[in-house]
């Protein structure tokens, strides 16, 4: 086995699952000041884009099970950053509109992503920035793919 890809030690997954856990502490650190959950921006990005998604659309857009994405808008309910309503075409299903709140914390929290993307980024050259955006890309597709 090549070196690099020793498992359990100082190969690929411990030093992907050290920055995956460093990135998400930063993140819930700087979310959480605007009183938002790590996690809970993605599902604001989602809506910010177009509002009145259902739980199951933005399930789909995040590449989620739609129960994650339920027990999180009802926190984000219980937050008062999204209402319920009940959706245009399907009785069954609900649709998950920003709140004043919701849509009055996206130019913070562009600020915030912007800050924790420069302060885990720093040190890399525009060029190694692209690339490293593309091996993740490429990185998420492969193990998605494996499914």
């Amino acid at each position: 086995m090549q070196e690099w890809l020793r498992p359990w030690e100082d190969g690929f997954v411990p030093s992907f699952w050290s920055a995956k856990n460093a990135m998400l502490q930063a993140a819930g650190a700087a979310f959480e000041r605007h009183g938002v959950r790590e996690g809970q921006q993605f599902v604001l990005m989602c809506l910010w884009r177009e509002d009145g998604l259902s739980p199951g659309e933005i399930a789909g857009r995040l590449g989620l099970a739609t129960p994650t994405v339920t027990r999180t808008v009802t926190r984000m309910e219980g937050s008062g950053l999204v209402e319920r309503h009940p959706h245009p075409t399907d009785a069954r299903l609900v649709s998950v509109r920003l709140t004043e709140r919701g849509r009055g914390l996206r130019t913070a929290l562009d600020a915030e992503m912007n800050a924790l993307s420069e302060r885990a980024l720093q040190g890399f050259g525009e060029e190694e920035r692209r690339a490293f955006t593309r091996m993740l890309d490429a990185l998420t597709a492969n193990l998605r793919a494996g499914r």
